[in-house]
């Protein structure tokens, strides 16, 4: 399958080398690709700069978001939550029409330092915003609960056995997006919350996600739902 993902930070690494292990085409797509080939910072988390993990990845292709977006039978949406619609304006709807597009993306605000505040929170969300800039797109929330590892290798803690959520408009496309969450990552526990609303929900469990990352000084956790 041919597959644009839209941001190279480490989401958007993590998930398209995974993508690309798989077998899959996959497009990583920045605003300005010269400027992002030219970084030379390493990510706060230990990712090399992006130029360093693209020789390291070179089967992964890198183009401008419209060029990502237009390349992909499905999409990934990784970048910044607060940027995202920016982002997507960028990708072009006529790229994102028809598509499924996941979502990733979580409104962390760090503008007045940590721990970050939600930019949206209780009567919106950014699953919510993307699916109302663009009707025509098939907008699947989730992935947004781990941190990247986990994301594609659920293994890594507790054998797989915690929870991940979906949500969306689309019945169709939320049953394709769980059994690629399965088939291609190994999720197990995987609990469709009904429409985009609930992307509220999700995103709204990063507060305490964030802080739990403070206290236990790591990202390898996850919530498990318990009946």
């Amino acid at each position: 399958m041919n597959i644009g993902v839209l941001g190279t930070g480490m989401v958007g690494q993590t998930i398209s080398a995974k993508l690309s292990e798989l077998g899959h085409d996959v497009m990583i797509g920045t605003r300005d690709v010269a400027t992002t080939l030219a970084r030379t910072e390493p990510h706060p988390y230990g990712f090399p700069p992006f130029g360093v993990w693209h020789q390291e990845h070179a089967q992964v292709k890198l183009g401008s978001l419209a060029e990502a977006a237009a390349y992909g039978d499905m999409l990934i949406n990784a970048t910044n939550g607060v940027g995202s619609l920016q982002a997507l304006e960028l990708a072009g709807e006529s790229n994102l029409n028809g598509k499924i597009l996941i979502d990733i993306a979580n409104p962390l605000d760090f503008s007045q330092g940590m721990p970050p505040a939600l930019s949206v929170c209780n009567t919106d969300s950014i699953g919510e915003q993307i699916q109302r800039a663009y009707p025509d797109v098939k907008v699947v929330k989730t992935l947004n609960t781990v941190t990247a590892f986990l994301m594609v290798n659920p293994a890594q803690v507790g054998d797989a056995d915690h929870t991940l959520f979906v949500c969306g408009n689309d019945e169709a496309a939320k049953a394709q997006v769980t059994g690629w969450l399965k088939g291609w990552f190994g999720w197990k526990d995987v609990i469709d919350l009904g429409d985009i609303t609930n992307a509220r929900g999700t995103e709204m469990l990063l507060p305490i996600w964030v802080r739990l990352f403070g206290v236990l000084k790591t990202g390898m956790f996850n919530f498990k739902v318990v009946q």
